[in-house]
């Protein structure tokens, strides 16, 4: 296996499918699934999934709510999409352990760094559920944070495209795929890849980044078996040097004819 242990980011808004709202059964069946499988190569997967398909935390001043409460609800919205996630994974006959960044007793355990790790070793899907635990922070800075402390390997931020374009691919048929960039031209370029706190941990802490199509059946499992699925973002800008040059030289193929 190319990766040891892995931090999933998952976002809310993925879980629901096709719907408007909520939790799609099949989505949520299908992304449990694909950990299974990863999980059962012996990859030690760690899990953080936001709470867009029920509530953002940025939401909450538009609708006239104080940004801290709205930030708290936020972080509950996610706690329920992990539980949702959690079950699925169970109903798989996967072991797991559910670890919040606030205290709720009743349904997770609280986050503890070591007792993570423990429970990794121990082959068990680690869901982080509630972010950092603290408002203004994103899922995306907790998928950073907890990335580092648990000593993992890579962060896989799966989306529904297949990794980073130059502009939104969806409206720019232009757009310029990266199959590999330096976290340096990234921030150059101003690419949206997680938000700029949560870039920053990876970026100071030498943890690369996948940005992959999660929604393509297999593309997790052969991420972790060490296929280049996706775009990868790393220190390294070997790749954007050469992909830079490739360009070079079709451009200046064109001029000549």
């Amino acid at each position: 296996m190319k990766y040891k242990r892995i931090l999933l980011k998952l976002s809310g808004e993925a879980l629901m499918g096709e719907q408007q709202y909520g939790i799609d059964s099949n989505r949520l069946l299908q992304y449990a699934q694909e950990i299974k499988e990863v999980a059962a190569l012996g990859v030690e997967v760690a899990v953080v999934i936001g709470g867009g398909n029920i509530f953002r935390g940025v939401q909450a001043e538009q609708v006239g709510l104080d940004r801290v409460q709205g930030d708290y609800m936020g972080m509950l919205a996610t706690v329920i999409n992990s539980m949702a996630l959690q079950s699925a994974l169970e109903k798989l006959g996967v072991y797991t352990r559910l670890l919040s960044g606030i205290n709720i007793q009743q349904v997770c355990e609280p986050y503890i760094r070591r007792r993570a790790v423990r429970h990794l070793e121990k082959g068990r899907v680690v869901i982080f559920g509630a972010g950092t635990g603290n408002p203004y922070f994103t899922t995306d800075s907790a998928a950073s944070l907890r990335a580092i402390e648990i000593e993992a390997d890579v962060v896989l931020k799966g989306t529904r495209v297949d990794g980073i374009y130059s502009a939104d691919p969806e409206k720019d048929p232009d757009a310029i795929f990266y199959r590999n960039i330096s976290f340096k031209d990234v921030f150059e370029k101003g690419l949206n890849v997680m938000d700029m706190t949560a870039f920053t941990l990876c970026k100071e802490n030498g943890l690369p980044i996948i940005v992959f199509d999660m929604n393509t059946a297999g593309n997790l499992k052969r991420l972790v078996e060490g296929e280049q699925v996706g775009t990868l973002v790393s220190m390294d800008d070997l790749g954007d040097t050469l992909k830079k040059t490739v360009d070079e030289m079709q451009s200046d193929t064109k001029s000549d004819n």
